[in-house]
């Protein structure tokens, strides 16, 4: 855009017309500043209004905090199969699936894999886990879940103070959950015959390992045999234990060259050492 400088009136000076030149020129040009300015506002504006949507929509679908019915089914089908596989023939599994932790928001899965975490057991309280390996986010989570497996176990039929030295007349069999029980029951009364309570059970109580009392099967000093066994090979030799030797329990003897080994009591005047 030109201007031509008007025709100077008499009495006229130069500074008067330019000062005229320049106000025409911010006549003009002031709308356009003006007109540009607003443009900008309204960018900006609609900028900040599309992010407050997006964040809107995003914090309006969270993650759930529940599994879905194929994600259930999965963690209670793989725990069910490996409790029937390893429970006593003609037991009845029950599986109850625990809920996922509030805490946690699962995002959407397009294919989820269930899976026993290592060690877990598969009687009572445990635990399994549910990954997703297909979908826009992958995690991992462990959901809580109980086990009951039905099956007979020896009971008492009466109650009995601590102490009883067990016989066939104290003991018969029935159903009970083997999840539930607090120790490991037994399925047939041989191995309980002739042993002795350690606390007294009431009657129709299954008899757990943990209620039979531990035997001592030798005393320190005394002369025992070892067995050590090592991949390949075993040897049997002569010690003397250096601690009673109670079921089940660590035991430490001394072998006839001085050299003392650490194993455990297992039978009359006997201690098994691996090697």
């Amino acid at each position: 855009m030109h201007f031509e400088p008007a025709p100077a009136r008499p009495g006229t000076t130069l500074l008067d017309v330019n000062k005229s030149l320049a106000h025409r020129r911010l006549q003009h040009v002031l709308p356009m500043h003006l007109a540009l300015c607003v443009a900008l506002c309204l960018m900006l504006w609609a900028g900040v209004a599309l992010a407050q949507t997006d964040a809107s929509n995003s914090s309006a679908t969270p993650g759930s905090t529940a599994l879905d019915a194929l994600q259930s089914e999965l963690a209670l089908g793989i725990v069910t199969q490996a409790a029937q596989t390893s429970a006593l023939p003609g037991a009845r599994v029950q599986v109850q699936l625990g809920a996922l932790d509030p805490r946690l928001r699962l995002a959407p899965c397009q294919r989820s894999e269930a899976y026993l975490p290592a060690g877990a057991r598969l009687l009572g309280r445990t635990r399994v886990g549910l990954r997703c390996v297909q979908g826009p986010t992958l995690w991992n989570v462990t959901l809580p879940v109980t086990v009951a497996v039905y099956a007979p176990a020896v009971v008492l039929r009466d109650a009995l103070p601590a102490g009883t030295k067990l016989s066939a007349d104290h003991l018969t069999s029935a159903e009970i959950d083997w999840g539930a029980a607090a120790g490991q029951a037994h399925a047939s009364a041989a191995a309980l015959i002739g042993r002795e309570l350690g606390r007294p059970l009431a009657a129709g109580a299954p008899v757990l390992a943990t209620d039979i009392k531990q035997r001592q099967w030798f005393a320190a000093g005394e002369t025992v045999q070892v067995r050590a066994s090592g991949t390949g090979f075993a040897i049997n030799t002569d010690a003397t234990a250096l601690s009673h030797g109670i079921e089940g329990q660590p035991v430490r003897v001394r072998t006839d060259s001085g050299r003392v080994l650490s194993g455990r009591a297992v039978s009359d005047r006997l201690v098994e050492v691996a090697l």
